[in-house]
């Protein structure tokens, strides 16, 4: 096929211009005569101070006022990582800055995957969320200079979704704004409890971290391959000292705009040919009975007796833009050699506009006059799958949603340290923090076409082909039917706060002994709520024909798919803009009036009083230097929930109160079996708190067309609690080099597991008010799911990290160098499928663990030019268990990124950059069951930035 030819053919140019980036490298060394890496050589025999800085590792130097020279570059960025984890006690691993606001990537979770054990969600093709060693982003706890935050944002469904949980959504952040990130993945007493996975520091730039006054400026274009637009960016940081080091301030900002296509196939799940009151009887399938197309589950036991299809068969197309403005600032004061107070803020607004356009075939998980109706007229049987099917009397939908997706993140954090003699510190910071999303338009409108004839799709290709055989760009196809079509109106918001105190004193008991002791208190506000019209099925009737002709637009689907000729491909969407204006949907008025959603509305608050002590060491043991620490923080959590629950035969906000404590010990013992070769051991007993949005004793009742879902919370949900063994063995063998081989082991008593089933709804004992309005009756299914604590299991792996700059080579290729890592996780838990005692159990991995993953960098850099080519990889995961509809679960396939970037620096204070971004073009490959059935299937395209950076 032609479209194939052309897509190998942009594959064949995009690894082309990845390994041009390297190519080139030979070609600007020979260009001029780059001075000797002797800056490297010495790096590695050097200690690295409390802020990272130490000069260390790369051919790029820049001469300040002064007279130091301060060495920058990807390679001076790896040697300060490698110093604060050389320093460590435990296991840590980090990712710096390659100068004052510069950091080696554009979006700080990509930064983190290079880190052994972290791997990414990208989600709207930037990294969204992380997991640390197969545990995900409601286990890793991030704070932001110090404090402890959540970032709250949204996406598509099959993206997650509004975040409501305790995971940090990293793409509503710049990361010109940060100096370093730090992953503790072992606990010690003195950092906070909350975390299984790791702790992440993003530590922003501050104006003692480096000498001298600095002024940068920065400018950039991206530009992707679906949308063919050029979007801006700016930043600037100017940072300033007095003469005398006394006070400095810092002020950074960034702003860039992003627009960003998603298309493919969405089917939200498969379902057995006995649900929603099954086939029409005059249905058949060859080799199939209509008793064996018809079969009906009531339990997991045998799934595979019943015969499988698609629920909601969909094109989907997320167009997406969005603005992000981030500003930081720091003041620092030291009034006296012995005090230094601290003065940090942090404010970044993310604003996303998202328009969406779906073509569904919405009636074979529609009950009553949907599928009933429905007749397959002949079908191909894959296992126990129907995957390809022409059926008759199938009602169509096509869609046209619109959502504004705002975050607001604020933070203000002040530190005050202070030195009383040469044995006692003592260091008090307060701080708060608060992250405000807000979907304030969420529109969506949607035309019909009832029983239409002759609809094919085929799944036998990954990428879903649907056939309709009539012209789905006439007027004359579509409708608007009252009690069928719908308007939803649904905004929402999402707020956390948080407010912390912390104190903490460390006394030099004797020159090898450091007593530590502190106490903190922590708050954290969360609360939810959204709105929604009164019955989303009233709507204007408008025939087909001339009335959906002045309210719609053609659609043109497939950018880059490669859809063979008879799959649709353009289709007749609802245009919202006309339709807003024709009936004035947002006057709140009328049919249009807005009420409280009362199933959503939450509030929790979280207090928890923590305190800790630990002794650090450090002494020779047999002419080997030992040092480590050793401590225990006990902690005592105090939760109010509230939100609305069924009382009798009505809905009451009700509050409930929980708590629990616990005693956290740990210990870190790191040996310097050489002066290049450490061996370490930690354990720890560790907690994770449930999510946040799981804690309401309310519950949700949603339905959106044929998708019917109801979600309680369980206040009372114990934390998941996990006892650790890390053993690892690091070897520097030479300045910005290192080998190192990590083993982990977790026993995990309890974990928070989402319990799903199905149940007619009059069987749920709500009330019928919650249904009023919507296309539900009591007699319908409904998706049932609930947060209870399951017995748990044992998570184990091993990490393999090198980093290797090629020294040792001659000319020029000794400006070379390879960082690479693999991980390897593996867990057995036990799923509930019921709380009835007895009832059967599931042993699967963990949710979101990816079994293998890996990545790898080969870079170049001389004192001119820089670039480097990334591949990570990582495993299918599972994103639930067990899954709806009776199949075993659900999960996402693996994914293969490929990025590239080179930089020229043009003089002593300009540098030309030019960044790749999925370069392959890597699908997002969503699953259900163990069969692999597909549930989405999308592409972002490849994203180019180019950009310009001037230092004073």
């Amino acid at each position: 096929m032609a479209l194939a030819g052309i897509n190998k053919l942009k594959f064949a140019l995009t690894v082309t211009t990845a390994g041009l980036a390297l190519a080139m490298a030979p070609a600007a060394h020979a260009q001029e005569v780059a001075e000797p890496d002797t800056a490297a050589d010495a790096a590695g025999t050097e200690q690295a101070t409390d802020s990272a800085t130490a000069d260390a590792g790369t051919a790029s130097a820049a001469q300040q006022d002064d007279g130091d020279i301060v060495v920058t570059g990807f390679r001076a960025s790896l040697a300060n990582a490698l110093n604060i984890k050389r320093q460590e006690n435990g296991v840590v691993d980090a990712i710096s800055a390659e100068d004052i606001a510069d950091f080696p990537d554009l979006n700080l979770a990509e930064s983190l995957q290079r880190i052994p054990g972290v791997a990414i969600t990208r989600r709207s093709g930037e990294g969204r969320q992380i997991s640390v060693r197969g545990l995900g982003s409601d286990y890793t706890r991030v704070r932001v200079n110090g404090m402890e935050a959540i970032a709250t944002s949204s996406g598509t469904s099959n993206s997650g979704g509004t975040n409501r949980g305790r995971g940090f959504d990293f793409n509503i952040f710049s990361s010109d704004l940060f100096s370093n990130l730090i992953v503790r993945k072992t606990a010690s007493a003195e950092v906070d409890e909350g975390s299984l996975g790791a702790t992440v520091d993003l530590n922003a730039s501050k104006p003692f971290d480096s000498k001298g006054n600095k002024l940068v400026l920065s400018a950039q274009g991206s530009y992707n391959d679906l949308v063919k637009d050029v979007q801006p960016g700016l930043s600037f940081l100017g940072s300033w000292r007095s003469k005398d080091g006394r006070f400095g301030a810092l002020l950074s900002a960034s702003w860039d705009k992003r627009h960003l296509l998603e298309e493919g196939a969405n089917i939200t799940r498969w379902t057995y040919g006995g649900s929603n009151g099954g086939w029409n009887p005059a249905s058949t399938v060859a080799g199939k009975t209509i008793a064996e197309i018809n079969r009906t589950l009531t339990d997991t036991s045998d799934p595979e007796t019943a015969l499988y299809h698609p629920r909601i068969p969909a094109y989907a197309s997320y167009d997406t833009s969005s603005e992000r403005l981030g500003i930081a600032g720091a003041l620092q004061f030291k009034p006296a050699d012995s005090t230094l107070i601290t003065v940090e803020g942090l404010f970044s607004r993310f604003e996303g506009a998202r328009k969406e356009s779906q073509l569904q075939a919405l009636g074979l998980s529609r009950p009553g006059t949907g599928k009933p109706q429905s007749i397959i007229r002949s079908g191909i049987v894959e296992g126990n799958n129907l995957v390809q099917a022409e059926i008759d009397n199938v009602d169509l939908r096509t869609q046209s949603s619109y959502n504004e997706l705002n975050t607001n993140f604020r933070q203000i954090t002040g530190t005050i340290e202070q030195e009383l003699g040469d044995r006692l510190r003592l260091r008090a910071m307060a701080g708060r923090s608060t992250s405000k999303y807000e979907d304030p338009v969420a529109t969506i409108v949607t035309f019909e076409r009832l029983n239409s004839q002759d609809f094919i799709y085929d799944f036998r290709p990954r990428m879903m082909e649907m056939t309709l055989n009539f012209d789905a760009t006439s007027p004359d196809a579509w409708s608007m039917v009252p009690g069928t079509s719908e308007v939803r109106l649904t905004p929402e918001k999402v707020d956390n706060r948080f407010t912390t105190y912390k104190a903490s004193g460390e006394f030099d008991l004797f020159d090898s002994v450091t007593l530590k002791a502190g106490a903190d208190y922590k708050r954290f506000d969360y609360s939810t709520s959204a709105l929604q019209r009164a019955n989303t099925s009233v709507v204007p009737a408008i025939a087909a024909g001339p009335g959906i002709a002045a309210l719609s637009r053609t659609f043109n689907f497939d950018q880059g798919l490669g859809l063979p000729s008879t799959a649709v491909q353009s289709w007749l969407a609802p245009d919202l803009d006309k339709f807003i204006a024709a009936y004035d949907i947002y006057s709140n008025t009328g049919i249009w009036a807005l009420q409280e959603n009362i199933g959503t509305t939450a509030e929790v608050t979280e207090t928890t009083k923590g305190a800790y002590v630990q002794a650090d060491f450090n002494f020779d043991a047999g002419g080997l230097p030992v040092r480590g620490d050793i401590g225990v923080r006990y902690f005592r959590t105090d939760l109010e929930s509230s939100g609305n629950a069924v009382v009798g035969s009505g809905v009451t906000f009700v509050t409930v109160e929980h708590d629990y404590d616990d005693w956290l010990p740990s210990a870190n013992l790191s040996v310097d079996v050489t002066p290049n070769l450490i061996a370490r051991i930690s354990a720890a007993k560790t907690i994770a708190r449930p999510g946040i949005g799981s804690l309401s004793p309310g519950g949700s009742v949603t339905v959106q067309g044929a998708n019917r879902n109801y979600s309680s919370g369980n206040p009372v949900l114990a934390p998941t609690k996990s006892t650790n063994l890390d053993l690892s063995i690091e070897w520097y063998r030479q300045a910005g080099a290192v080998l190192a081989l990590g083993l982990f082991y977790k026993d995990i008593d309890t974990f928070v597991q989402t319990l799903r089933g199905e149940a007619v709804y009059s069987t749920l004992g709500l009330p019928d008010s919650l249904i009023a309005g919507t296309v539900a009756t009591p007699d319908m299914v409904f998706a049932v799911t609930r947060p209870v604590n399951s017995p748990g299991g044992k998570l184990k792996g091993f990490e393999i990290n090198l980093q290797q700059p090629l020294t040792f080579l001659p000319g020029f290729l000794s400006n070379f160098g390879v960082l690479a890592n693999y991980t390897y996780v593996t867990s057995n838990i036990d799923y509930l499928t019921s709380t009835v005692p007895g009832a059967r159990i599931v042993n699967a991995t963990l949710i979101g663990l990816s079994k293998h993953a890996y990545n790898g960098t080969l870079y170049y850099e001389d004192s001119k030019f820089s670039a480097r080519v990334s591949l990570a990889y990582r495993d299918g995961y599972l994103t639930a268990v067990p899954g709806n509809d009776f199949n075993s679960w659900h999960g996402t396939n693996a994914t293969t990124n490929v990025d590239a970037q080179i930089s020229y620096n043009l003089t002593d204070n300009i540098r030309l950059s030019l960044e790749g971004i999925n370069l392959t073009d890597e699908y997002a490959d969503l699953y259900v069951d163990a069969d692999n059935r597909l549930n989405a299937y999308t592409h972002t395209g490849r994203q180019f930035v180019a950009g310009v950076r001037y230092t004073f």
